[in-house]
């Protein structure tokens, strides 16, 4: 993606289910889990690099000796930082008491990390902070064991403020406005009060279905309990992603199924889809069940994992990834008068590379089609050589894009800045024909467009193509979102900034100002949440009108070569991603009540000139 618009974050969960003993003989070491757990945050290092956290908890400790423990990082390679931390400790006992290795039992009284609850967490921090007091899990201690809970997540609540006046938590300007608060305060609120009532063991089942039915957002949470009870939840509408595996020695959870089996060198059929609405429950004695904590609702499993932001070496993922290349090869042929013979194709580095071989392998069906007609055609009028000449006939590619490591700048002037955000990519040279060529670059998606027009459409049209055509395998960005990703300011959407060109161009002005005006009625009505008026900006034009005004929005002044911008529309996207039909923010249809006050307020913060969040 040439805009990013980064990543989220990612959950990890294990359950050991034998004694340390166990795995010391069978895997050869005390820390099978500590090591699994590492291996299950770096397969998922895509989807966070703002800080790391990992908390455990240790079974059956004698009273007055710790159970819970935390570590947290923010530090530019948090993982590794994490894990070092541990091993730096592990080493230190070592050190002291090399005998103590012998000894599982031993090593668990010494080892603080080793537990057999282990929670981590991979954070992109959506608040726009990045200190490691905001990063994942975060920690409710009490004296009374079963009151003790760590919680981290991949997730965004709409409704913080509300959760912390329910439960008349005051939580400081440190975390007032983090998501994650507002949910451990919430979720600890009812598990006090059910320990309170309960001296059998805690219902987990009935603390949940008290604690999420009052949350309004997408997520995929998990929690670990003092009393060694476990939890892993997924929103009912399953806007995130949550997999679980299970076997004799250990019970997982993930943000990615890919993840899972690579860790575990298991197959896709052995790690499950924890469905929306649905919690892995684990009990201390490590007994499990999928309980329904919420009823199902409609399912809109975000379509920006499947595009964009998991890892597409999952099977499905990848396949989906290639179809939505595919579906736009029509499109794309179109645009070019089906001129295969002066046209090159290539992609924006380096996540778009699968969309890319799915569009080739579209553009290959079409050649060959061609190939059998022409050749049907000649009936007996042909030879040798003009038969070898069709038939090797291929679709022009070449690696035309470089993503060149890192730049980073110590210019602060913006002329300067601009002058090095150019060369973040680079390009091969001889590969095009001067005032010939059409350029035909496919990217991810376009965001904000910054990275097109300050760069690549620069770096481009250096090669002298006549037209340069991007693609994108996602729809256009019209709306904000509010479930877990960092797209929350109308004014960033390159679509919102075309529509907004279109209305001046157009003296239609006063939509913006009749849309402003809805707004604050609703606002004062306190139904900000009852309808999303943004969509009264894009009425007026048509999703080609739109794209035909993006074009110009990201052309750079001195460009020489033309330059046209092709998205994907809405129904090649769900029939590519058949599963993850959440599009709000390229339809806007949101599936909790809270996008729409979330998409209203961004646009009042447009329309008033605050840079800030919608929520």
């Amino acid at each position: 993606m040439s805009d990013a618009i980064k990543h989220e974050c990612g959950l990890a969960f294990i359950r050991l289910r034998k004694p340390f003993s166990y795995y010391q003989q069978q895997y050869g070491t005390v820390f099978y889990g500590l090591n699994k757990l590492y291996l299950l945050m770096e397969k998922q290092h895509n989807r966070g690099q703002d800080g790391a956290g990992v908390a455990t908890v240790k079974l059956d400790t004698e009273p007055g000796i710790p159970f819970m423990h935390r570590v947290r990082s923010a530090a530019p390679q948090a993982i590794g930082d994490v894990f070092g931390k541990i091993r730096d400790e592990i080493s230190e006992i070592e050190k002291y008491q090399p005998e103590i290795t012998k000894y599982p039992g031993l090593m668990k009284g010494h080892v603080r990390f080793l537990g057999e609850l282990l929670l981590g967490h991979l954070r992109y921090a959506t608040q726009g902070k990045s200190n490691v007091e905001l990063c994942h899990p975060f920690v409710r201690y009490n004296t009374i064991p079963a009151r003790n809970l760590a919680m981290a997540g991949n997730f965004n609540l709409i409704n913080a403020d509300e959760l912390f006046k329910f439960t008349q938590a005051e939580p400081g300007e440190t975390y007032r406005n983090s998501d994650l608060a507002a949910m451990l305060e919430t979720v600890h609120h009812f598990l006090a009060k059910e320990d309170e009532v309960r001296r059998n063991g805690l219902d987990i089942k009935h603390i949940l279905k008290q604690a999420f039915s009052m949350f309004d957002g997408g997520y995929h949470a998990g929690g670990l309990i003092g009393s060694g009870d476990a939890f892993v939840i997924r929103d009912p509408h399953g806007i995130r992603p949550a997999y679980y595996y299970i076997n004799d020695d250990v019970i997982v959870a993930a943000s990615e199924r890919a993840a899972i089996r690579t860790t575990f060198n298991v197959g896709e059929n052995e790690v499950h889809e924890l469905m929306p609405g649905n919690a892995l429950i684990v009990k201390n004695n490590g007994e499990y069940a999928i309980e329904q904590i919420l009823e199902p609702k409609e399912r809109k499993a975000c379509s920006f994992e499947r595009i964009y932001f998991s890892r597409g070496n999952d099977e499905k993922i990848y396949k989906e990834r290639s179809n939505l290349g595919y579906n736009l090869s029509e499109t794309v042929l179109k645009a070019i008068d089906n001129d295969l013979r002066h046209t090159i194709f290539s992609f924006i580095p380096n996540t778009a590379e699968v969309a890319f071989y799915g569009m080739l392998k579209g553009l290959e069906d079409y050649l060959n089609k061609i190939k059998v007609e022409r050749i049907l055609s000649w009936g007996k009028d042909f030879d040798e050589a003009k038969l070898s000449e069709m038939v090797n006939r291929r679709i022009r590619i070449d690696k035309i894009a470089i993503k060149d490591v890192k730049m980073r700048t110590f210019i602060t002037a913006d002329a300067g800045r601009n002058e090095m955000v150019q060369h973040v990519y680079d390009i091969t040279y001889g590969t095009v024909l001067p005032g010939v060529d059409t350029l035909v670059v496919i990217d991810d998606s376009i965001v904000r467009g910054t990275t097109l027009k300050e760069s690549i459409i620069k770096m481009l049209d250096r090669l002298g193509p006549k037209r340069i055509i991007i693609v994108s395998s996602a729809p256009q960005i019209r709306y904000p979102d509010c479930y877990g990703i960092d797209m929350s300011k109308m004014g960033d959407f390159v679509a919102f900034q075309a529509a907004i060109a279109l209305l001046k161009d157009h003296n239609k002005e006063y939509i913006l100002q009749e849309a402003y005006g809805l707004c604050m009625e609703l606002q004062r009505t306190n139904t900000l949440h009852a309808q999303n008026v943004v969509r009264n900006i894009y009425k007026p034009f048509t999703t080609e009108e739109i794209s035909a005004k993006i074009a110009q929005i990201i052309t750079p002044a001195g460009i020489n070569a033309q330059v046209d911008v092709i998205y994907q529309s809405i129904e090649s996207l769900h029939k590519a991603c058949p599963n993850n039909l959440g599009d709000w923010y390229f339809t806007g249809n949101y599936p909790t009540p809270g996008g729409n006050r979330v998409v209203n307020k961004a646009f009042m913060n447009y329309m008033e000139g605050k840079n800030e969040r919608g929520y």
